[in-house]
């Protein structure tokens, strides 16, 4: 049993911060905007786990670096975690190019 992987994923949602914070991507442009659409989308891929789990397509795969701690059936600690760092950096990638491609327009105009 080992923390490993979480405080992986941890740290990498802290530094997914730094970078929204330091841009003002996310989070820090319209918090509950923000929360609204991370909920949504966690809620989204928690459902989409539950349905491929009890269709028997996920199962745990266990390895050292994970806690050991199962949430549900087939559902690590380090999966919720995961998703939402999966749709922290989605939603941070795509205002940084929406950021990117309309400052370039602005700027030929």
């Amino acid at each position: 049993m080992s923390i490993l992987y979480l405080a992986f994923l941890l740290a990498s949602i802290g530094c997914m911060a730094l970078i929204d914070w330091r841009y003002r991507l996310f989070f820090w442009r319209d918090a509950v905007r923000a929360t609204l659409v991370l909920t949504i989308g966690l809620v989204f891929f928690l459902i989409w786990d539950f349905v491929g789990i009890g269709l028997g397509i996920f199962a745990i795969g266990e390895t050292a670096i994970m806690t050991g701690i199962v949430l549900a059936p087939e559902l690590p600690l380090e999966e919720p975690v995961f998703l939402l760092f999966l749709c922290y950096l989605t939603m941070v990638l795509v205002m940084g190019f929406h950021n990117l491609f309309t400052r370039g327009e602005r700027s030929r105009s």
